[in-house]
């Protein structure tokens, strides 16, 4: 399309943005197909596309690890990932630790040792205990808090979280030696 302005010939051009993506996610072991931007997070699909909003947005810079979910069984900042990079694979939100009724050891161990005040942060830090559970590196309690230490409690609630975490490791290595 031109337009004659002052004489010159300007050329109009209708940008169209990218088409959407279809992606497949396991999320809390139910299988989703969905149409994105390629630019929408993996925390923003969790929240707004799929309403688990148990994730919580924080930084949005993938340094407080308030978005941290598991995918394929790893630590994640969601915030940080685009959904299109993760097609195909399993996504695992605080909502999906529980089964049914029985909350995760991890879940029951935050609630007995008083492991959160406000709560926002608390999410973000079940799922990172669980992928560290999963990488099986974390040995001392000096471990635990260097491999966490992405998850930020604005609270102070570290010795209650860390407790929470040792209790259910120990048990975890009590029941894989049993």
């Amino acid at each position: 399309m031109n337009n004659k302005s002052d004489g010159k010939t300007v050329e109009k051009i209708q940008a169209s943005g990218p088409a959407k993506s279809s992606i497949t996610l396991k999320v809390n072991g139910v299988e989703k197909r969905l149409e994105v931007a390629p630019w929408t997070t993996l925390l923003d699909l969790l929240r707004e596309y799929l309403d688990l909003t148990g994730t919580k947005k924080g930084c949005d810079h993938g340094q407080c690890g308030a978005c941290t979910v598991l995918v394929d069984g790893r630590r994640v900042n969601s915030c940080l990932t685009l959904a299109i990079m993760k097609d195909g694979a399993e996504v695992v939100t605080i909502e999906g630790l529980a089964e049914g009724d029985a909350l995760h050891p991890l879940q029951q161990a935050f609630i007995e040792h008083d492991a959160f005040q406000c709560g926002y942060c608390t999410p973000g830090q079940i799922c990172s205990a669980v992928g560290l559970m999963n990488e099986g590196r974390a040995k001392t309690a000096d471990e635990i808090r260097e491999l966490m230490s992405g998850n930020i409690c604005r609270c102070g609630a570290y010795p209650n979280i860390l407790a929470a975490v040792q209790e259910v490791m120990l048990a975890s290595a009590g029941r894989a030696k049993r």
